[in-house]
């Protein structure tokens, strides 16, 4: 049957980011002493909001970061993202596609950030009030809450809902939440689109899709 709505997850769903972000992350941590490599930050980092990323950073730091590093990090992020940043391939036109169906954002990425990257693709017609940022949050994914959130904002049980997520992290916060879950592997850092569907099918997701034309709402 087809969902009463879709929640997508941004950055690797909606925004093709997820590059860009770990490099920056990893540049980030290695100045201050940590050195860490764009994989890394894909493996531990990705899908976490802030708060639980700076909480794993500190714990393998040994020390508090330093009270600039996000200020700094952010920076450095707006330049590599100022090279060229456009959405996952294929997602203007699935969301064209929807047409009244109800959608929504589920993000661990910051409004402001969510905010100017809808507007840079002229996305943001799509989803208008209805995004949510964990940004700030106690619990960020793999908890439920962004999830629930979304659900409570359009006015739906979970349970009716169908998420695309590309992250682990994430596919299991909606899966708490009681979501059907897309594992969705059309990212620009998904290199091996194959095993990484069968990551997301061990965590659990429903379905697996390795881009939007494998997306099936009657699932």
């Amino acid at each position: 049957m087809t969902p009463a709505a879709i929640i997508f997850d941004f950055d690797g769903v909606i925004a093709d980011s997820e590059v860009r972000a770990n490099r920056t992350l990893a540049e980030s941590l290695t100045a201050i002493g940590l050195p860490t490599t764009y994989e890394e930050c894909l493996r531990d980092y990705c899908g976490h909001n802030w708060q639980e990323t700076e909480r794993r950073i500190v714990v393998r730091l040994g020390r508090p970061l330093p009270h600039d590093f996000r200020e700094r990090h952010r920076e450095r992020a707006q330049k590599r993202f100022a090279e060229g940043f456009a959405p996952v391939p294929g997602a203007p036109e699935f969301l064209d596609s929807l047409g009244r169906l109800p959608r929504a954002i589920a993000s661990s990425s910051s409004p402001a950030y969510i905010a100017a990257s809808l507007d840079r693709f002229g996305l943001a017609r799509h989803f208008g009030r209805h995004v949510y940022s964990a940004d700030g949050w106690a619990r960020g994914k793999p908890h439920p809450d962004i999830y629930l959130a979304a659900a409570k904002g359009l006015g739906l049980d979970p349970g009716a809902c169908l998420a695309i997520e590309d992250s682990p992290t994430g596919a299991r916060a909606a899966l708490a939440a009681g979501m059907t879950v897309i594992g969705f592997c059309g990212g620009g850092h998904i290199l091996d689109r194959r095993a990484h569907g069968e990551v997301l099918r061990g965590v659990g997701v429903h379905h697996v899709a390795h881009g939007y034309d494998e997306v099936l709402l009657h699932a």
